[in-house]
């Protein structure tokens, strides 16, 4: 694993990035002064980006589906915990922009070649509100799974009667 996004695990069979390129950005507005130089003033940390390029060889690596995937994380306009393979915690992330471009075409018009650039825009305030965000999406997955088994339980027993 090279980082996760959500449930999205980034590796070679999905989005293996080759390029990962984060920054950072902290506002010092200045206040003009008579006389004297302007007086920079610390208001925080502004915008955190985090952009990923890469090659996608659908023969070899991940391709379109693994896109669609992102597309469709994207759509939802959620923020998700974005991990390194390291452990490493970022933060929380939202999809700002997701581009492809394909080359080399099969015969059949699938792209032998698929260049990516994702940017992911840092949303939260602290870890312990991703720690929230977290806790509040395994909530969601841990109630769909539950209604799967039961939805099963529930068709299996009518297979046996």
């Amino acid at each position: 694993m090279m980082l996760a996004l959500g449930m999205f695990v980034f590796m070679l069979q999905t989005l293996p990035y080759q390029s990962l390129q984060r920054s950072a950005e902290y506002r010092w507005p200045t206040n003009d002064r008579i006389g004297l130089r302007a007086a920079p003033q610390f208001l925080g940390q502004g915008d955190e980006k985090i952009t990923l390029t890469g090659t996608l060889l659908p023969e070899i690596t991940g391709g379109r589906l693994s896109l669609d995937a992102l597309r469709l994380m994207a759509d939802q306009g959620r923020a998700w915990s974005l991990i390194g393979g390291n452990g490493a915690i970022y933060g929380m992330f939202v999809v700002e922009s997701l581009s492809d471009e394909h080359s080399e075409f099969f015969a059949n018009g699938a792209a032998r070649k698929i260049e990516f650039t994702l940017s992911l825009k840092r949303v939260d305030e602290s870890l312990t509100a991703m720690f929230g965000d977290i806790k509040t999406q395994a909530d969601g997955l841990l109630d769909q799974a539950g209604g799967i088994a039961s939805n099963a339980q529930k068709y299996a027993g009518g297979l046996m009667s």
